[in-house]
Parts: structure tokens; sequence; C-alpha cells
């Protein structure tokens, strides 16, 4: 992996996981030293998170982590209903729809395994591969790219709402009606499964950004 590829990698989880807030300074200096590396690759991971949205640059300071609004987070979920719908609709279509009904079953399973302590992250890797399973399956390289970057915005803001365990339990629920739908080769009704995931996904986390709101001094 290239230099500037390690610090990107570095860096973004960095952001999406919350070590580096909203307005911190990626200084290139200080990036450089921290990492290990020299200026050049910090500069070029720099580059790329700014076109990923993750950093802005601002005359004077240089690149800076983005902010995370509630209207930054409704944008990002008008094109997530918009992308995700629409995959969904060409993965049930897929002649390998048929495997969706092993990743539906995996996550009723996890519908209650999430409320193991500690067993949030195997379920967000599911998650994963429920995403890189209908990308496969819809076979459309423009939606597919058009998600990756969106996706890695959307890890960020998930992070707000934190791991609440009775949202992961309805979560699981509804990523395994979105499987089965798509497993069922009803392109309507895996839109309709989508729609109503991130339905609730958005409105779980606008209530939490609004509730650290009120919280805030």
């Amino acid at each position: 992996m290239k230099a500037s590829d390690k610090v990107y990698e570095s860096l973004r989880a960095d952001i999406v996981e919350w070590r580096l807030a909203p307005g911190t300074v990626l200084a290139e200096v200080e990036q450089s030293e921290r990492l290990g590396v020299s200026r050049t690759p910090v500069r070029e991971a720099l580059g790329r998170l700014v076109a990923d949205g993750l950093a802005v640059q601002q005359r004077g300071r240089g690149a800076i982590v983005s902010e995370v609004s509630e209207d930054h987070v409704e944008d990002l979920f008008v094109l997530r209903r918009a992308l995700e719908c629409a995959s969904a609709r060409e993965a049930a279509k897929s002649a390998q729809r048929s495997a969706f009904n092993q990743l539906a079953s995996r996550f009723e399973a996890a519908v209650a395994e999430v409320e193991i302590p500690g067993s949030q992250e195997s379920y967000y890797q599911l998650v994963q591969l429920l995403d890189e399973s209908i990308d496969k399956a819809a076979d459309n390289k423009y939606l597919s790219n058009a998600l990756r970057t969106l996706r890695v915005n959307l890890q960020r803001v998930r992070r707000m709402a934190k791991d609440n365990p009775e949202r992961l339990k309805a979560s699981a629920s509804e990523h395994a009606a979105i499987a089965r739908a798509i497993a069922s080769g009803n392109p309507e009704v895996a839109a309709a499964a989508t729609t109503v995931h991130l339905h609730q996904s958005f409105t779980h986390i606008m209530a939490h950004a609004a509730g650290s709101e009120r919280q805030s001094p």
C-alpha cells in the first residue's frame, strides 16, 4: 500500500470514529510527524478527504475536518434514499439473488446478538457485507461508486447516534427484511424495505442530534 493510501486510511478512520472532531485543523507538518511520513503523502491524502467531503479547505488554515449539521445529515439521506433504493431494485432482478436468504438469516440471528457487549463491530461488518452484496448483485459501477463515497460519510454520521441496543435490534430486523425482499425477486418490495430502514435510521439519528444539542451548555 502506498504511503498516501495509508495516511488516507488512518485519517479517514480517525474522522469517521470522531477521534478527529469537526473543526480540527489537519496541518500537514503535524500529521506527517504523527504518522511518520513526509508531507507529500499527507498532502495527497488530504486532497482525497476533501473530495470525500470529510474535510474542507479554508484559506489561511489549510484542511480542516468538516462540520456535521442537521442539514448535512438530511442531504445525505436524500441522496442515500435515491441510490440505495435503486440499487436494491436492481439487486432483486439478479440471477444470484437467492444468496440473500442466507444474509437475511444472519441478520435475524443478529437481532438477539447485538445486545451482547462487544458485538456491535461484528454487526457493522455484516451490514458492510450486505452493502457489498447488493452492489455486486446490482452490477452498476456508477451506482456502486457513488454509494462507496456516500457510505464513508454515513459511517461518520452513524457514530453520532452511538450504539443504541434497541435501535441496533430494529436495524437488524430491517436489514433482514431488505435481504428477504431481494431474495424474493420483487424489486418494489426491496425498494420499500430499504425506504423503511432509511426512514427509521434518519429519524433516530436526528432525534439523537436534537437531544445532544439540548444537553449542550
